[in-house]
């Protein structure tokens, strides 16, 4: 047994760790066949709901200057840094920033799915590569969550309804998606209610200098307490990366939102700021140097709109439909940092 066999020992390849022969001996598991199937209804459903509101898909590269998700404080992800060709560049984290250039392509909003690329260590939780789902449309912070309600849903029946044995088969049965789909709206509390509510202990709220966030076991506790699914919204401003608007003329709290279910957050949006103007503003009070973002603060200020946009953790996603407990599970073909694997 290898350092990169399974851990459910020599004879299985069921779970996540890369082998030399899993590529081959995954290709007859019922768990992975389901995966395959789970990850074209994602691209055929999306583009389907999508096409009905009038949405653009926008073809991305994956290289780019201008990291988003990295930068808020509370964040735990590190930006991947690449050398092309003697010029530095980042693997796309999110290229959420082009998708607010695509709506003013595109007045009906734009979306994708594609790669994003974190420099931390993978755990049950967090994958180094991984597939965003990600839109931004004309609107604010609730025209956003209702979308995200919807989408959701949509989703999440698309996939009963076509594979639902097979779901309820991995999955131990199908009571768990009830809530998803038996809602048109999902409950929703504002961040400083979620603290209230955990009575601020510790364990469950994250302290540092002049914010303030959940941790995960934060999350799981307003899930077994509030409801499976929840919104938590207006989050502490400098917890969150920088462009997300500010609720009102306070600069305290974010015109953002996490849909919390599963393992926590499954997927996080927000309000963008309008204009050029008021994203300096944030760039300085987060005190983030405004040079990698000269562009994004120019489109701003040739064309200001008001924007929201969102993004959801295809994996994630997978990983509570099927009820797996290691978001590694939900990969075809493994990739670890700083570990060569084929293919």
């Amino acid at each position: 047994m290898t350092q990169l066999d399974t851990v459910f020992g020599p004879d299985s390849h069921y779970g996540w760790r890369p082998a030399d022969s899993r590529f081959l001996d995954i290709l007859d598991e019922p768990f992975y066949r389901l995966l395959a199937d789970l990850q074209d209804l994602v691209l055929v459903e999306s583009s389907a709901f999508w096409k009905k509101r009038n949405a653009k898909f926008l073809n991305l590269p994956i290289t780019t200057d201008t990291i988003s998700s990295p930068m808020g404080r509370g964040s735990d992800s590190v930006p991947v840094s690449v050398d092309m060709f003697g010029v530095k560049t980042y693997l796309a984290d999110s290229m959420q920033f082009m998708l607010e250039y695509g709506c003013r392509l595109n007045g009906a909003g734009a979306w994708y799915i594609m790669p994003s690329f974190r420099g931390e260590d993978a755990d049950p939780t967090h994958l180094n590569q991984f597939f965003h789902s990600e839109a931004e449309i004309p609107g604010g912070l609730t025209d956003v969550m209702t979308l995200v309600d919807a989408y959701v849903r949509h989703l999440t029946g698309a996939a009963v309804n076509e594979f639902g044995s097979r779901i309820a088969e991995v999955a131990g049965g199908l009571g768990h998606v009830d809530a998803v789909i038996g809602a048109d709206r999902y409950p929703r509390i504002t961040f400083d209610e979620a603290v209230s509510l955990l009575d601020d202990q510790p364990r469950f709220v994250r302290h540092e200098d002049g914010w303030r966030t959940l941790t995960r076991a934060g999350e799981q506790e307003l899930l077994r307490t509030v409801h499976p699914v929840l919104w938590v919204s207006h989050y502490d401003h400098l917890s969150v990366p920088f462009y997300q608007a500010y609720a009102g003329d306070s600069t305290r709290t974010a015109l953002n939102a996490d849909l919390l279910f599963g393992i926590g957050e499954v997927v996080g949006c927000g309000e963008r700021h309008m204009n050029g103007e008021e994203a300096l503003r944030a760039l300085e009070h987060h005190e983030v140097s405004p040079a990698s973002y000269d562009w994004y603060l120019r489109m701003k200020r040739a064309r200001p709109m008001r924007t929201a946009g969102f993004g959801l953790g295809i994996e994630r996603w997978l990983m509570w439909l099927l009820r797996s407990d290691d978001i590694r599970e939900l990969q075809l073909v493994p990739r670890l940092n700083g570990i060569a694997l084929q293919p």
